[in-house]
């Protein structure tokens, strides 16, 4: 007779992706994630992903014509993320990225002779089913030190951007959260990996049914219990029961 396993990632980690590949999210493997990263574990957005979406979700209308993005606009876009000022603090930089992701920004662009600025988005906020949502796990991130690396449990990517990071515990600990969020602001500490944090909209702690929830910077004691509604209840149910595709399962126990 099998003996259940009892490891952190069974008990907690791959029940997790289990869910949110059923809710819609594409499993990336570490070895695919770092590819899309450039190959460089300083990096932290799907760069890729993201030219592609910012290509997708963006065309300029202009006196009743339809016209693409050039490529110079596009790449600006990714460098506008890229160049979030964590100088001035990862909360202030956090909120200047936040602003971004909600209001877009503009780029001049010559259109039959014209040249104009015009509106882009990185997140379609009216069809979300226009977006590209990912999950990968164990994402190895270089410190800013330049040494040590961290590897934060699973982290959710909304069109190559790193919206979601989620720390996943064992439940029969003394306190299991408690040490899910000390985990979370020590990646947020300065000589951590604040270039993850920069793009972060929710970080969550898990112990299997138990879940904390809250914003970059927020301290222990103002982090707040998830609950779900009961309207979500049936489709979380089948999500949770669903058996995951094997080509997923496979490239999920590949290692």
């Amino acid at each position: 007779m099998d003996t259940p396993s009892f490891k952190e990632d069974h008990v907690s980690q791959i029940p997790a992706i289990q869910l949110l590949v059923n809710l819609g999210y594409t499993y990336l493997s570490p070895t695919e994630a770092l590819r899309l990263r450039g190959g460089k574990e300083s990096a932290v957005l799907l760069e890729p992903v993201l030219l592609e979406q910012l290509g997708r979700l963006n065309e300029i209308n202009y006196k009743g014509d339809r016209f693409a993005f050039n490529e110079q606009n596009l790449a600006s876009c990714v460098r506008a993320l890229k160049d979030a000022p964590l100088n001035e603090g990862l909360i202030t930089a956090n909120e200047k990225i936040y602003d971004l992701l909600t209001l877009g920004t503009t780029r001049e662009q010559r259109v039959n002779g014209d040249k104009k600025s015009f509106s882009l988005r990185f997140i379609d906020w009216e069809r979300p089913e226009r977006n590209v949502f990912h999950v990968t796990e164990e994402l190895s991130v270089l410190r800013t030190n330049g040494r040590e690396r961290y590897r934060p449990d699973l982290v959710l990517y909304v069109n190559g951007i790193s919206f979601v990071v989620i720390e996943c515990k064992r439940p029969d600990g003394k306190t299991p959260l408690k040490a899910a969020i000390e985990q979370q602001l020590r990646n947020q500490q300065p000589g951590g990996i604040m270039p993850l944090y920069v793009y972060n909209q929710l970080t969550l702690a898990l112990a299997t049914t138990l879940a904390s929830y809250a914003t970059v910077g927020t301290e222990p004691e103002f982090w707040s219990t998830w609950r779900e509604g009961p309207e979500d209840n049936v489709k979380l149910l089948n999500a949770v029961n669903r058996p995951l595709p094997k080509a997923v399962k496979d490239e999920l126990f590949g290692d």
